[in-house]
C-alpha cells in the first residue's frame, strides 16, 4: 500500500471530525483503531503507525493513545508483541476483589458473573487491582474459575499495616483483610519502625506469581492500641481524605468573618421569622432550620438550609475537595468534615444569634398535612435558637416543664410543628412507607478514649418531627427540578430483584404470612406486613429477612423513586454541609430559579461517585466502632450474657448483646453434639440427628470466649451447664455492668 493508500485510509476514519474538535493534530480515534484491528490479524505498532500513516512527529502521541487502549482493556498485547482485539481473545476485564482467606474473585466490568480466582492466582495481583483474564473451566465445587493473564492497573501504591518481624525478616500485614499478601521491608527500608507498630508502607516491587510484593515504610502511626489509633487506621485504609490542603487554608483565609452585607441583596429577609435548629447533643454543623405558621386551613413549612453554594463555587478549591471526599464521615468523638471548619461550623453553619445565607422551601399543608404547594428561594436568616432532640421533646410532653419556660417564646412555635408532624405521620401511613423497627447506639468514652458503656439511642418525636420536615423539603426538591426538566441527582431506592422477592415469598408462605402486591409489591404491602407481624414472637427474624430482601439506596441521574419512602421521587436537598449531592441540588435550583441550566459534567459518574464515598464512609466508620466494641470487650472474657442470633451463616451464628449491644460469632463447631447444616432459605442452622434449630431472632444465653483486637473478631460459645455436674440452684445470668462516667 502507498503512502498515499495510508492516508486515504486514514481520512475513512468515522469519528475524524469529532478528532479535529479536540486536537490541532487529530490522531486516528479509538474505535478507527479497534476496526482496523478487528478487520485483521495481531500486528506490531510499527506496522500500525505504517497502515495508518502515522508521521514522525505523530509517533509519541500515537503510542500514548495506544497505551491508554492496553490500560484500559480495550487492546491487548500478546507474548510476541503484537497488538489484539480483546473482543477475539475472549478475555475478560474486571477488578480483583481478595478475601481473607486467599482466594479471591473476579468482578467483570460488564456486569456478567464474577469468577473464582484460586489462592495461586491471587499471588499475582492484590484487591482492587484491575486485570485480564481467561476463563479456565469449572473447580472442584462447580464454580466458574479463571487464570490472570495480565495486570492492568495497580491501586494498591500505599496501604497502612502493622509491622512484624519473624526470624530476621520484616513484613507488613495490611489491615484491609481483603489483601492477604504480606508485603515484605527490606532492612534499609524499615524506617527505624519496631515490630508491633502500625505504619504506612509504599509499594515499591508488586507482587507477581514469582514473588511476594515489597516495599518501604514511610510513616510511623504508632502502636495498636494508642488513643485513637483506630480511626488513624480506618482513615488510611478505606483510602479516606482527611487532611485540607494549603490550596484549602489559602482560600479559607480569604472568607469573610461573617455574613457580608452585599450579600443580603435579591435575598428575601426572614430574620424577623422565629427559626430554630433542632439536632443532636453533640452536633456542631446547623444544616437546617424550621418554623411552621398554623391557622385554620392547614399549615406553612418553612425548612431553611444553609447556602452552601453562596461560598463553595464550581471547580473551585473547596468544590474539588467536597466532590474528591463526597460527604462528611462521623467517628466516635471523631468528623472528617467534607468542608473546612471556617465553612462547616462557621459561615455556613445556622449558629443561633448569626445572619446566615439560606435557600428556603416553604411549603403549604392542607389541614390534612395534604401538599398545597410550595416554593424555593434565597433568604437572609437568624436563627432564634439552638435545641436538641431532648430538649424539644421534653417541652412537647411537658409544657409547664422548667425546659419548656426557659423557651416560653418558641414553645408555640414548637407546638405548630408538632400539630404537622402528626398530620404528616397520617399521610405518611396513608402513602405506605416502610418503617422498619432498628437500634442505634451512642458509645460513651473515658478520658484515654476508650468506650465506658454503649447505651441505645431513644429516638423521640423530636427526631421524627424534623425528620418529617427535611423529607418535605427533599420531595419538593426533586419535584421541583423534573417539573423543569433540569438534571438532578436522584436519592433512588429501587424495588426488590426478582430472584430476593420470590426467596422471601417462599420463607414468609413457610411461616403462614403472605406479602401482597403479586409481582410487583409496593411499599405498602411491606408495611402491612410489618404491622401484621409486630406481635409476634418470631418478628425479630421475620423484619430482619423482609429488610435484607431490599436493595441499598443510591444517587443516580436517572428516577425511579424511592421504594422504601413510598415517593415517586426524592433527591437530597437539607445536608449541603455534609454532602455533596445536596450541593449540587442547591445549585441546580438556583439556575431554574435563574432560568439557567447547571452542567456539573456526567450526572451518572457524579451518582456513581456519591454512592461510593457514601458506602466508604459507612465501611470505615463500622470499623472503628466494631475494633472500639473488641477493645471494651477484652476484659470480660469469661462473663456470662443473654444475646439475639442477628445473623446466620453456614459457619455459624452471630450474636448481638442485648446489655451491651456488641456483636460476636458462635461458631458451628461449638454447637451441641451434632451436624449442623445451614438452611438459606429458612435463615437458620438444622441439626441433623437431633433436629435442633438456630434461627435469626432466638435468644440464647452465650459466654465469651476471645476477643481478636487484630482481626476485630468476638467468640463465644452457649452458656450451658456442665454435663454430669450436680444441680445448683439457679443463678441470674451474669451481665456485663458499664462502668459509672
Amino acid at each position: 500500500m502507498s503512502i498515499k493508500e495510508h492516508r486515504k485510509l486514514r481520512k475513512q476514519d468515522p469519528y475524524l471530525d469529532r478528532e479535529k474538535t479536540r486536537y490541532a493534530h487529530p490522531l486516528p480515534s479509538r474505535e478507527f483503531i479497534l476496526q482496523i484491528l478487528k478487520n485483521g490479524i495481531p500486528t506490531t505498532e510499527q506496522h500500525l503507525q505504517k497502515l495508518l500513516g502515522i508521521k514522525r512527529h505523530e509517533q509519541d502521541a500515537f503510542a500514548r493513545r495506544l497505551t491508554a487502549m492496553l490500560r484500559e482493556g480495550q487492546i491487548f498485547k500478546n507474548r510476541k508483541g503484537d497488538l489484539c482485539v480483546m473482543e477475539k481473545l475472549d478475555l475478560i476485564k474486571g477488578t480483583v476483589q481478595g478475601h481473607a482467606d486467599g482466594y479471591g474473585f473476579l468482578i467483570p466490568d460488564n456486569d456478567g458473573a464474577d469468577l473464582f480466582l484460586p489462592a495461586k492466582e491471587m499471588h499475582k495481583a492484590l484487591h482492587g487491582d484491575h486485570v485480564l483474564v481467561r476463563e479456565a473451566g469449572l473447580d472442584r465445587r462447580g464454580r466458574r474459575e479463571a487464570v490472570i493473564v495480565e495486570v492492568l492497573e495497580r491501586v494498591n501504591h500505599q496501604l497502612v499495616g502493622r509491622l512484624h518481624l519473624d526470624h530476621g525478616i520484616m513484613y507488613v500485614v495490611a489491615e484491609n483483610k481483603r489483601i492477604n499478601q504480606d508485603i515484605l521491608i527490606p532492612g534499609d527500608c524499615s524506617f527505624n519502625a519496631s515490630a508491633g507498630q502500625v505504619v504506612m508502607v509504599e509499594i515499591i516491587q508488586q507482587p507477581n506469581k514469582h514473588a511476594q510484593p515489597i516495599g518501604r515504610i514511610v510513616e510511623i502511626l504508632g502502636d495498636y492500641v494508642d488513643p485513637g489509633m483506630e480511626i488513624e487506621i480506618a482513615l488510611r485504609k478505606h483510602d479516606l481524605p482527611y487532611t485540607f490542603s494549603a490550596e484549602i487554608e489559602t482560600l479559607s483565609a480569604t472568607l469573610p468573618a461573617r455574613v457580608l452585607r452585599k450579600n443580603h441583596s435579591e435575598r428575601r429577609d426572614l430574620r424577623h421569622l422565629p427559626l430554630v435548629t433542632i439536632d443532636g447533643e453533640t452536633a456542631r454543623d446547623f444544616d437546617d432550620a424550621v418554623y411552621c405558621e398554623c391557622d385554620d386551613d392547614g399549615f406553612t413549612l418553612y425548612v431553611a438550609i444553609a447556602d452552601v453554594s453562596q461560598y463553595v463555587h464550581p471547580g473551585d478549591a473547596f468544590d474539588q475537595e467536597a466532590l474528591n471526599r463526597g460527604n462528611s464521615v462521623y467517628f466516635p468523638m471523631r468528623v472528617i468534615p467534607m468542608l473546612p471548619e471556617v465553612l462547616s461550623n462557621g459561615l455556613c453553619s445556622l449558629n443561633p444569634k448569626c445572619n446566615r445565607l439560606c435557600m428556603v422551601c416553604e411549603i403549604r399543608f392542607d389541614a390534612h398535612g395534604e401538599r398545597q404547594h410550595y416554593t424555593f428561594y434565597p433568604a437572609l436568616m437568624r436563627s432564634h435558637a439552638r435545641l436538641t432532640y431532648t430538649q424539644v421533646a421534653a417541652m412537647l410532653a411537658d409544657v409547664n416543664s422548667k425546659k419548656a419556660k426557659r423557651h416560653t417564646n418558641l414553645l408555640s412555635d414548637l407546638k405548630n410543628l408538632y400539630a404537622l408532624f402528626k398530620v404528616l405521620l397520617k399521610v405518611r401511613k396513608k402513602r405506605g412507607a416502610i418503617d422498619f423497627e432498628t437500634t442505634e447506639t451512642q458509645m460513651f468514652f473515658n478520658e484515654q478514649g476508650k468506650i465506658e458503656k454503649i447505651e441505645p439511642i431513644q429516638r423521640n418525636d423530636a427526631h421524627r418531627l424534623i425528620e418529617e420536615c427535611m423529607l418535605a423539603a427533599n420531595v419538593c426538591a426533586a419535584d421541583f427540578l423534573l417539573k423543569h426538566g433540569h438534571p438532578a441527582l436522584f436519592r433512588i431506592h429501587e424495588r426488590p430483584a426478582a430472584d430476593k422477592l420470590e426467596a422471601l415469598r417462599h420463607f414468609l408462605k413457610e411461616v403462614g404470612i403472605q406479602l401482597g402486591g403479586k409481582l410487583k409489591p409496593k411499599a405498602s404491602d411491606y408495611a402491612k406486613t410489618l404491622s401484621k407481624i409486630k406481635n409476634r414472637p418470631d418478628r425479630h427474624l421475620l423484619q430482619t429477612v423482609m429488610l435484607r430482601s431490599l436493595p441499598q439506596a443510591q444517587y443516580s441521574p436517572d428516577n425511579c423513586g424511592h421504594f422504601g419512602l413510598a415517593y415517586d421521587a426524592y433527591t437530597h436537598f437539607t445536608s449541603p454541609i455534609r454532602r455533596y449531592p445536596d450541593l449540587l441540588t442547591h445549585r441546580a435550583i438556583k439556575a431554574v430559579l435563574r432560568k439557567e441550566q447547571y452542567m456539573p459534567g456526567d450526572w451518572h459518574e457524579l451518582g456513581g461517585h456519591c454512592s461510593q464515598t457514601e458506602r466508604r464512609a459507612d465501611e470505615a466508620t463500622r470499623d472503628v466502632e466494631t475494633w472500639l466494641k473488641c477493645f471494651f470487650m477484652q476484659d470480660k472474657i469469661g462473663e456470662c450474657f443473654d444475646g439475639i442470633i442477628s445473623s446466620v451463616t453456614g459457619f455459624g451464628l452471630f450474636v448481638a448483646l442485648e446489655a451491651v449491644y456488641v456483636e460476636g460469632l458462635i461458631h458451628i463447631s461449638e454447637l451441641p453434639s451434632d451436624y449442623f447444616h445451614f438452611d438459606a432459605t429458612r435463615h437458620c442452622l438444622l441439626g441433623e440427628r437431633t433436629g435442633k434449630q438456630f434461627r435469626i431472632g432466638d435468644r440464647l444465653s452465650v459466654k465469651l470466649v476471645r476477643v481478636d483486637l487484630e482481626t476485630s473478631k468476638i467468640d463465644f460459645i452457649l452458656n450451658e451447664p456442665e454435663k454430669n455436674a450436680p444441680p445448683k440452684k439457679s443463678k441470674p445470668v451474669k451481665k456485663s455492668k458499664p462502668k459509672k462516667r
